[in-house]
């Protein structure tokens, strides 16, 4: 599957910052291999259009924010929140009506940003917690990672890892996973178990437990095609909800953006603790994952790639999502 080359993947909702990233001035990147720029406007809701002047291309993410509009640096255009051009300083020698450059569906969401390209085929994923009583969110990283969405998704609902890529942090030495349940739902799964875990220094901190070992339950819900809301309750009755974003950038970078919801507060364990255990965690990940193609095969039938026993949820998720990109033709039932 190459990302770019797959015009369904337009039709999803990405979450591609923090909010508290947008300040002051627009900031630039790739979606989909499309250059995009955001920006907050008078209201302070966040704007999305093509990164392109329709004057002489630059850039306008290297531009300003003057009355919630986005001014290209090179002329002095303005362009709306919708991409229409609201200013021209200087004669234009034709100048259709209408005019502008391409604007994107972009909203606000768990203090987070998220942007479709075209008209969304599927809501933004619920997390029900977010917001309730007793449940608090802390933001943790927006990274890019130098491999496929698809990696990292998978990697989140692998657990045969643990025993070798964290054996630094939480891994246990039994490379063998414990049984695992799946259950399908109309945007993805959600993927049950339970999995006995070193509890070192750093995680004690991050979990408030000081026993060497603990366990995991988990309810890990994978959302098509690249987000997932991975519940963890702990014995002493933490609930910490890994929210993980993997938004493709362009076919070799994606961008990691990760929050988590818990039951705790912050006196009782800093967001710093949070924060610097589950990052010790994704640096052991992407040291990995940026080491795999970034062409992930869909179908097992192209042979590429061998599969264990405990790689079933990978592989419904790379089911669900070629379902959704590359769906069969309607059968006819003419005689």
């Amino acid at each position: 599957m190459r990302v770019t080359q797959e015009p369904l993947l337009r039709k999803f909702w990405y979450c591609v910052m923090p909010m508290s990233a947008l300040a002051d001035k627009p900031v630039g990147m790739k979606l989909l291999g499309e250059p995009i720029v955001l920006w907050k406007d008078q209201n302070g809701d966040p704007r999305a259009v093509k990164d392109r002047c329709l004057h002489r291309t630059a850039k306008l993410s290297l531009g300003t924010v003057e009355g919630g509009n986005i001014v290209c640096p090179y002329h002095g255009w303005a362009f709306d929140g919708t991409g229409a051009c609201v200013k021209v300083p200087q004669d234009v020698v034709e100048k259709p009506h209408p005019f502008g450059v391409p604007g994107y569906r972009c909203v606000e969401r768990y203090n987070h940003v998220w942007v479709a390209l075209e008209e969304p085929v599927s809501d933004i994923p619920e997390i029900p917690e977010f917001g309730a009583a007793g449940y608090r969110q802390v933001i943790e990283f927006c990274d890019d990672w130098n491999c496929a969405p698809l990696r990292i998704l998978e990697n989140a609902f692998d657990n045969a890892h643990f025993a070798f890529v964290h054996k630094g942090s939480f891994g246990d030495s039994d490379p063998i996973p414990p049984p695992f349940t799946l259950e399908d739902t109309p945007d993805g799964f959600i993927m049950r178990t339970e999995v006995p875990v070193r509890n070192p220094e750093g995680m004690r901190d991050a979990i408030g437990m000081t026993s060497e070992r603990t366990v995991r339950r988990t309810a890990n819900r994978f959302f098509t095609p690249f987000f997932r809301a991975g519940k963890i309750t702990y014995p002493n009755g933490l609930e910490n909800i890994l929210c993980t974003a993997a938004t493709p950038m362009d076919e070799a970078r994606t961008r990691f953006v990760q929050w988590v919801i818990r039951n705790d507060t912050e006196e009782l364990v800093p967001s710093a603790k949070v924060i610097a255990f589950d990052k010790l965690v994704s640096e052991e990940d992407r040291l990995i994952l940026e080491s795999t193609d970034e062409n992930v095969p869909l179908d097992a039938s192209e042979g590429r790639e061998l599969h264990m026993v405990c790689d079933r949820p990978g592989m419904m998720m790379r089911k669900k999502i070629r379902e959704w990109l590359r769906p069969r033709p309607e059968r006819s039932d003419a005689a």
